[in-house]
Order: C-alpha cells, then structure tokens, then sequence
C-alpha cells in the first residue's frame, strides 16, 4: 500500500512540473536612479507576455551623452536592439585634463 502512495505522489509532482514549464510567462518592471551627487542617472523598464519581450534602459555617459537602447526579442527574431546616442559628447564637470598644468 505504501509503495502505491508514494508513486502517485510522485506522478502529481511530475506532471506539476510539467504543466509550470508550459505556462504563459507574463511579467513587467521598472527602476531608475537618479543620483545628484555621483551624476549616477540610468532607469530600465521591461515587460513580457509569453515569448514577446520588450524594453527600454537609459543610462547617462561619463561625455555628457546620453545613452537610450528599445530592445525587444521572441523566439523568431532573436534579440533586437536600437541604439541611440543624444547629445555631444564633452566633459560635463569642469576642464578638461590636457588643459591642467602639470606639477612634477
């Protein structure tokens, strides 16, 4: 009697298991940070429903650029993305270093 309880308990995890790979994955987020004092601004969003994926992060260069990239991705296209670079890139906190005298 035991050895029959313990294979339908087994057969139920089994087909548990199965039925979780096959389900309809459905997700979004969303973060930024936005820092004044470390000039850390970057932000991420994200959604998924089934294979379809579709984003966008920004994040804000060390030059002064600022870096936007869409992305979107599904099991016919693979990984997609669009790069965008906005503004010119300069030093954004002061002189540049080849314009610093030298003190050896």
């Amino acid at each position: 009697m035991f050895k029959v309880i313990a294979l339908v308990a087994c057969l139920a995890v089994a087909v548990l298991a199965y039925e979780d790979f096959h389900s309809h994955p459905s997700y979004k987020y969303e973060y930024g940070v936005k820092d004044s004092h470390t000039h850390d601004h970057k932000s991420q969003w994200e959604s998924r429903e089934g294979d379809h994926v579709k984003g966008q992060y920004t994040v804000d260069e060390a030059d002064g650029t600022h870096r936007v990239v869409d992305y979107s991705s599904d099991h016919k296209t693979g990984f997609q993305p669009h790069v965008q670079r906005v503004g010119h890139a300069h030093h954004p906190h002061g002189e540049s270093y080849a314009n610093i005298k030298q003190h050896y």
